[in-house]
């Protein structure tokens, strides 16, 4: 066998151990650029890019495991009765969506701060791939009743952890447990994000309890309205703040 043979049958037939490794990592690529003398500039503009990437695809990946996860997510029967309502509980909404969003890949957690007298709590939605989103909700400690300080404080804690999950998925809540009720909310299907959002910055302007206006049209949370009501809801708070404007100015 000849000298150049032999040295090609020696490169096609190099051991995997021996064999050189392939970059895996942006981070890995840059190294081996700039081992090879790559432009520096260049190197960052490659990371910055990769970043960039990845961060796209782990919100693409987060949307998709939503969607999928809410579609399989059914209304949540009320549990527990509540001073002039009923409400499910946190366990409640726990049971029917932890299999199912742990599935996809989805997970949930709460941070709390108090801050000017109101206790505010952020629930953060992550997917595996790194990619989360945060709702935050904010009230004032309850109050009502014998309460201790530190009762007041959980009361409402666990409270705005309730809906703030409830409003970050956008879960439907029903009084029927034979599945009627449960039908006809899932047919009519919640307003959209644009629609919460409009709906909340309304709310806030009336200097309205969401709590209070949840109790008026009998939902779990803002989220949960639904979609044929949003009209009707953002009329009436419009109007409400109008007459609060009038009344101001005369």
């Amino acid at each position: 066998m000849g000298a150049q043979a032999l040295e090609a049958y020696s490169e096609d037939h190099t051991q995997p151990n021996q064999r050189k490794a392939v970059p895996s990592t942006p981070m890995q690529m840059a190294y081996e650029l700039i081992h090879q003398g790559a432009d520096l500039g260049a190197v960052k503009e490659m990371l910055a890019l990769s970043k960039e990437l990845a961060a796209d695809q782990a919100k693409r990946a987060f949307s998709v495991a939503i969607s999928a996860a809410k579609a399989e997510i059914t209304p949540i029967v009320k549990n527990r009765k509540g001073h002039n309502t009923k409400y499910a509980d946190f366990a409640a909404i726990a049971r029917t969506i932890d299999p199912i969003i742990s599935k996809h890949g989805l997970s949930y957690r709460f941070k709390s701060k108090q801050q000017d007298g109101r206790i505010h709590v952020t629930c953060i939605i992550s997917h595996v791939d790194g990619y989360y989103e945060e709702n935050t909700l904010e009230a004032p400690a309850d109050n009502s009743g014998s309460k201790n300080a530190i009762q007041a404080i959980g009361s409402t804690l666990t409270y705005l952890q309730r809906y703030s999950l409830i409003q970050a998925f956008g879960l439907a809540v029903t009084d029927d447990d034979d599945g009627a009720a449960a039908g006809a909310q899932a047919d009519a299907g919640p307003i959209t994000d644009a629609q919460r959002d409009e709906l909340m910055r309304l709310i806030n302007q009336a200097q309205i309890e969401i709590d209070i206006w949840c109790q008026y049209y009998k939902v779990e949370a803002v989220q949960a309205l639904p979609a044929n009501l949003f009209d009707q809801a953002k009329k009436r708070l419009q109007d409400y703040i109008n007459r609060k404007k009038a009344g101001t100015n005369g």
